[in-house]
């Protein structure tokens, strides 16, 4: 079922989200050479090391586009969330502009308590916004729309990278 918003795309954008809803699941060729920097990942969060997240959150980043053979992709891992009376900003994907590669922005800290954001999420944030880079580069949706497809996507990688035990 569509989001609420779908009734006022034009035709043309409900062609592109119809065809991001149906895309379900991102199959990595070897998601078990990439596993091993997920524990890092959270250790590199438990001890509040902004460096060696943005490291292997860029590794990572790396490792799902060469699978797939997209574009490669940056990525900055920043201090405390942006906030607003509209929340806290997660993360951001940027589009890759005038030859310069796209980027992906995660913050690891919490706008209110400028805590350390829990794994699980800011994992889940950081595949979120390669899903938006995916979109565009992997299956060349003209845009990037949050449809139930795209969670399913963002879901699907997640469960390809976290054993289920360790989560």
């Amino acid at each position: 079922m569509p989001f609420a918003y779908y009734a006022r795309l034009s035709a043309a954008r409900k062609r592109i989200y119809d065809k991001s809803d149906a895309l379900e699941r991102i199959e990595l060729p070897d998601a078990a050479a990439l596993r091993p920097l997920v524990a890092p990942l959270e250790a590199a969060l438990k001890t509040e090391s902004r460096a060696e997240a943005e490291r292997l959150c860029a590794a990572l980043a790396a490792g799902i586009v060469s699978q797939l053979e997209t574009a490669p992709i940056r990525v900055q891992v920043l201090a405390v969330r942006p906030a607003g009376d509209w929340g806290e900003l997660h993360g951001l994907y940027l589009p890759e502009d005038e030859g310069e590669a796209a980027i992906v922005k995660l913050w690891m800290r919490t706008a209110k308590n400028k805590r350390v954001v829990a794994f699980k999420s800011f994992l889940r944030t950081l595949l979120h916004e390669l899903c938006h880079h995916l979109d565009y580069e992997f299956y060349k949706l003209e845009e990037t729309f949050h449809t139930e497809g795209f969670y399913k996507r963002e879901s699907s990688l997640f469960h390809q990278l976290v054993q289920s035990a360790a989560v």
